[in-house]
């Protein structure tokens, strides 16, 4: 029997060195891992109730601190302390010089729209007094709006019913209103206006066509005075879409057929967002 069996080689078998060097790996990981762990002291107190109750054990150890875990990483590195770079330095100098300048600027524009303000009032004043006839009549009125100017012109007395010719007496006080206008600086809107009423004749198929028609019979009116830029003049039409007040009676329909000339100051024109200054210089 002994001579069939065959002979063992010397030695540990070849996959037990394997087997050790995998077993040290493992060691060495769970090593490494339990080096940079940290113990959580309130979750590591919590666990060792659990565990005493579970095993039972009665007998208390009284502790003079909180057990704490300490980490090789905290033990061998510590934070350090960075210094703000040029980059930073610059970067809140400019930040700072910055809001200074914001603040300069609000200034001054407060201060140049609080002159436009006045400047608009006083001109205001200059038109009432230059047409006391027409508004004591009740031909036209005058009021202000921020830096606006509105000379807001009624139909009575200056359009026939339907129509957008201007009636022949109504020409002397467009000439006043022109001579007045030509003093002033900034873009004029001329913008008319109907009732809700439809209208539907062979010159004008609706409100739109008619109120955009006084507009420009005003706009021409206007520009007999060669003293006013044609450039400074918009034109616009609004049908009975910005009535005054409601249409639910004759005299509130009348009082919202009218034309309005808007003087703006100090507002942005149409031109890329130029401002109009109150010396009537446009910047960028």
């Amino acid at each position: 029997m002994s001579d069939d069996c065959p002979q063992c080689e010397d030695g540990l078998p070849a996959w037990l060195a394997t087997f050790a060097d995998l077993m040290s790996l493992l060691m060495c990981f769970f090593v490494l891992l339990l080096s940079f762990a940290e113990i959580d002291a309130v979750r590591f107190k919590k666990m060792a109730e659990s565990m005493k109750d579970a095993f039972g054990v009665q007998r208390e150890v009284p502790a003079n601190e909180i057990v704490k875990g300490v980490s090789v990483v905290k033990q061998e590195f510590s934070p350090s302390i960075t210094e703000p770079s040029p980059t930073d330095d610059i970067r809140q100098q400019t930040t700072d010089e910055t809001q200074q300048d914001l603040e300069i600027n609000d200034k001054v524009m407060d201060a140049v729209a609080e002159k436009i303000k006045q400047q608009v009032q006083q001109e205001a004043e200059e038109l009432r007094e230059a047409l006391a006839k027409e508004i004591d009549e009740g031909l036209l009125n005058i009021e202000t709006q921020n830096t606006k100017i509105i000379i807001r012109i009624q139909e009575k007395g200056s359009f026939p019913s339907g129509s957008a010719q201007l009636d022949p007496g109504f020409f002397d006080v467009m000439h006043r209103i022109s001579k007045t206008v030509a003093k002033t600086t900034g873009k004029i809107i001329v913008a008319g206006h109907t009732d809700d009423i439809p209208i539907s004749t062979k010159r004008f198929r609706s409100n739109w066509e008619l109120s955009a028609a006084r507009a420009v019979t005003v706009v021409h009116a206007l520009l007999s005075n060669p003293e006013i830029d044609p450039g400074r003049v918009l034109v616009e039409g609004h049908a009975d879409s910005q009535p005054l007040v409601p249409n639910d009676s004759p005299e509130n329909r009348a009082k919202n057929r009218r034309v309005e000339l808007i003087l703006l100051r100090g507002e942005q024109d149409q031109e890329g967002g130029k401002v109009i200054t109150i010396d009537g210089s446009k910047k960028g």
